[in-house]
């Protein structure tokens, strides 16, 4: 067994030594150094000789974690541009509001967060004052992910300015009413404020990667010259330890988006206690984020920590701070100043002399309030260190206390998240600490006041001034009255009403074509943002690589192995497919950021992310949640769809409920297609609603989901008649009847209703066949392009009913005089087709998919399954036979006929 502690071999002992003597003369200089001086001399001098090198140029390895000190020294801090003794004034008051918000509040029961805000308050204020472009300069502003918990902050800085009243504030968590605030950022509730959804935790750092990667992509696609946009996201520690916050660091490095900085509020503090409780958050993200390429900018420690520093001339005082773990500088924040000299400075004779030259008040102010985080001068400093950073983006870590200024019962005590007010005689002790003219007498009924300054007084002032200087208030969402986009040319969509013949295809295919013919289109060709999870060759989307080329910050700086091929591997800086990689959450959030463009650029992008079907909805809901909060518009295309399509592939590529999934999400429009008609109906109704010029009533903010498969099959004529496209879009239409089928059943023959979605219309259509010519039975088929917007449809009847109006589902107008029973066919589990069933008058019943997918061939798999095109046939038998209309025996005999 190796001995750990043995010296191990390393690459460069695979190197040639030309010089074994100097070499030697470098090994016993460090010997010397480190004999002579200790070895925290010698790792200093070592640290030291790394940097020196990197400042020349030296290919090295780079130091993954520095000491846990400050980045910037106080000697080299600039100066903070602006009032700061005004800036704490505004801070305070906004501290104070946040505070008594959510207290009133809880007499309501409705919680909220104070302890985040009050630990990160100079973060935004700084930020606020300083540094946040607003949306009414040139350009499209900054973009601010706001850390959710921190909410109540920046509604008080929104009271402060005259953006909100107090009864805005009154009825934070109280939506329902109107006039109401939601509990977090929420922009589908308070669309004029809030632009990013960030609590679902992790997704906010994802999101903001893939924002600032694109705005970087319409810059320089010639779309809107974005560069001077800033992408700041505030995170908590405890948040990175979601996948997500750092599933794309290194993406941000490696296409250097230094237009995108994340600041990390490091109190040390999960929701039950401590992030690193035995090790220290702030190292690993700083080693986590150096080995990713980021720059890193430690804010840890406030100034009255510079006299403590001075005297720690032998670096006793910067061992200690690396040794200490979180969870007991936790508790330095609540033990006195014997505690501290004995359990901090007690581990070292050179703490202990240092520690009897320091008073108590004095260590007390060191561990109980100086953090960097809640210092303007520090956090200035680091903003300023951030912008100027070129060639990566900057991470901040600064470090702060959890529930400061609160008051001793709430500062870094684990419970501190879920206490969510403070008493009468908490409030005046803080009002105290922050200096506020708030009276005893304004404290009626045990009602804890808001405080104003009033409108014209000169914290308001000062605030007005300082944001209009930055282009206006932050944080704001614009809705910009863009033009509608251009229609695309109707045959673009009219060719596919003709079918494909006697060639098979599959819907997948049809869809990609379409997409070649609109992103070809003069007007809004360019507009269209295509998405691909690394299966673009699956989906044949090959051909765009050429003509669209692949979005790369770089260009192509090298030549593919396909050159000379007709669809060879092209990228380019001006490319126009966002080819992720194997990210289903990356390319989510390019969804959700070009989907969202129309407001935050003024720039309306035209986003289609296709992906396996499989892990769309069921690995990502979570940001199609947010895409939907997030007011985006754009196609999802769940391609090689069903259960039973993919051949081969087994349990987890088969997609048996991505519409159930779907079908959660108030804000998704979720559609089945059988043929490519139907497909090209849908989006040109799609590009309509969303981009052009929607009907009245009609919410714009929707998005699209579309199934398709990869199955090829015929493509039939779309049918001729009216009401073909209304049924398309609404869910329900008939394809055909027996007889139109040619198909001639005997006179009086029993008769059913065969509804099938997707690609279960081709077996729904063999078994109309089957049931013709060998049972005698007429049957009639209808597509269902989607069984949720029937639904949704019905429900909104349902509700109009109970308003006292007369209002019919769409189904039931649709099936109305249709003779016979309803069987409905899926290739999705039967909770899709079923979700209609309440409003079908018809005997209904359903097939599908259920239970866990295969491998096999589609044949098998379908026989197994039950859905197949002899299945319906006996199930329909079924159902005939329990109405009378058919011999019961014919079940039996068809059971053994087909072999079920």
């Amino acid at each position: 067994m190796t001995d750990p502690t043995a010296i191990q071999p390393s690459e460069l002992d695979q190197l040639p030594d030309r010089d074994p003597e100097e070499t030697a003369e470098w090994q016993a200089s460090l010997d010397a150094v480190t004999k002579a001086a200790g070895p925290h001399r010698a790792a200093y001098l070592m640290r030291r000789t790394l940097e020196r090198a990197e400042g020349n140029g030296l290919a090295l390895p780079k130091l993954l974690e520095t000491d846990y000190v400050n980045t910037i020294p106080t000697s080299a801090e600039p100066v903070v541009d602006g009032d700061e003794e005004m800036e704490r004034k505004i801070t305070a008051w906004n501290r104070w509001n946040a505070a008594a918000m959510v207290t009133r509040g809880s007499k309501y029961g409705v919680g909220g967060h104070i302890a985040t805000f009050a630990s990160a308050a100079w973060l935004y204020e700084t930020g606020f004052n300083h540094f946040f472009k607003g949306k009414e300069a040139d350009g499209s502003g900054d973009q601010l992910y706001i850390q959710g918990h921190a909410s109540p902050g920046i509604y008080a800085r929104a009271f402060l300015d005259g953006r909100l009243s107090e009864q805005h504030l009154d009825r934070f968590r109280q939506e329902s009413g109107g006039n109401g605030l939601p509990s977090y950022p929420h922009p589908r509730r308070l669309p004029w404020l809030w632009e990013f959804p960030t609590v679902s935790m992790g997704l906010g750092p994802l999101s903001a990667i893939y924002q600032a990667r694109f705005n970087r992509y319409l810059t320089n696609r010639g779309i809107k010259d974005v560069s001077q946009s800033h992408v700041w996201a505030f995170l908590g520690d405890g948040e990175m330890d979601e996948p997500e916050s750092t599933a794309a660091l290194a993406l941000a490095s490696r296409e250097g988006l230094d237009n995108l900085t994340f600041v990390i509020n490091c109190n040390l503090q999960r929701l039950d206690g401590p992030v690193r409780a035995n090790f220290k958050i702030v190292q690993e993200l700083e080693a986590q984020f150096r080995g990713a390429g980021w720059n890193v900018v430690k804010t840890l420690w406030g100034t009255a920590w510079d006299e403590l520093f001075r005297l720690d001339t032998t670096g006793a005082l910067v061992r200690r701070l690396r040794q200490v773990p979180d969870a007991q500088v936790q508790t330095y924040q609540t033990r006195d100043a014997a505690y501290i000299r004995q359990d901090f400075f007690g581990s070292d004779p050179a703490l202990v002399e240092m520690a009897k030259l320091l008073s108590d008040d004095k260590i007390l102010e060191c561990f109980h309030l100086s953090r960097g985080g809640h210092e303007a001068r520090k956090v200035y400093a680091a903003y300023r260190a951030a912008l100027a950073h070129k060639g990566a983006p900057t991470v901040i870590l600064a470090q702060t206390v959890k529930g400061h200024t609160l008051g001793e019962g709430f500062a870094s005590k684990n419970a501190n998240h879920q206490m969510k007010k403070l008493t009468v005689d908490e409030f005046k002790k803080m009002r105290d600490v922050l200096e506020l003219p708030i009276s005893d007498s304004q404290f009626i009924d045990g009602q804890v006041p808001y405080g104003h300054p009033g409108a014209d007084a000169p914290e308001v002032r000062y605030l007005q001034d300082r944001r209009a200087a930055l282009g206006g208030p932050a944080p704001a969402r614009r809705t910009h009255a863009l033009a509608p986009l251009p229609a695309a040319p109707d045959k673009a969509f009219a060719s596919f009403d003709k079918g494909s013949g006697s060639q098979n295809v599959a819907t997948t295919m049809a869809f990609v074509r379409l997409v070649k013919d609109l992103v070809r289109d003069k007007e809004t060709g360019r507009r269209w943002v295509p998405i691909v999870p690394d299966e673009a060759r699956t989906f044949g989307m090959e051909s765009l690589f050429p003509s669209l080329g692949i979005y790369s910050p770089k260009g192509q700086t090298y030549e593919p192995v396909d050159r000379d091929q007709l669809m060879y591997y092209k990228e380019a800086k001006d490319g126009q497919i966002l080819n992720e990689g194997i990210t289903e959450a990356g390319s989510m959030a390019d969804f959700i950021a070009a989907s969202t463009a129309y407001s935050t650029h003024g720039e309306a992008m035209i986003p289609f992310y296709i992906f396996y079907s499989m892990f769309g909805w069921q690995r990502t809901a979570d940001q199609m949640w947010q895409l939907g909060d997030q007011l985006g518009r754009g196609f999802l295309v769940g391609a090689t769809a069903g259960r039973t399509t993919l051949t081969g592939e087994g349990l987890q590529h088969a997609d048996g409920h991505s519409p159930v999934i779907a079908a959660t999400n108030p804000a998704a429009l979720s559609y089945d297609p059988a043929f490519a008609y139907e497909i090209a109906t849908i989006v040109k109704d799609g590009l309509r609603r969303m981009y052009g010029e929607a009907a009245p009533g009609e919410d714009q903010n929707v998005f699209y989901y579309l199934t398709v498969y990869n199955e090829p099959m015929p493509q039939p004529a779309k049918p001729a008649g009216l009401g073909i496209d209304e049924g398309i879009l609404k869910g329900l239409y008939r394809f055909n009847t027996a007889e139109s089928a040619g198909l001639s059943p005997v006179a009086n023959a029993a008769r059913i209703q065969l509804i099938g979605s997707g690609t279960a219309i081709h077996w729904t259509l063999k078994a109309q066949q089957l049931l013709a010519e060998e049972w005698g039975v007429a049957a009639d088929v209808w597509s269902a392009t989607s069984w949720t917007e029937l639904r949704r449809d019905a429900l909104e009847a349902d509700a109009a009913l109970l308003r006292g109006e007369e209002r019919v589902p769409f189904v039931r107008q649709a099936l109305h005089g249709a003779e016979g029973p309803v069987l409905a066919v899926s290739d999705y589990m039967r909770q899709v087709p079923d979700q209609i069933a309440q409003w079908v008058e018809q005997d209904y019943s359903s097939l599908g998919a259920d239970g866990f997918g295969l491998s096999d061939t589609r044949e098998a798999a379908r026989r197994h399954f039950g859905v197949d095109a002899e299945s319906i046939v006996v199930a329909a038998l079924a159902q005939l036979a329990r109405r009378g209309e058919v011999k019961a025996s014919a079940v039996k005999e068809a059971r053994e006929r087909y072999g079920l």
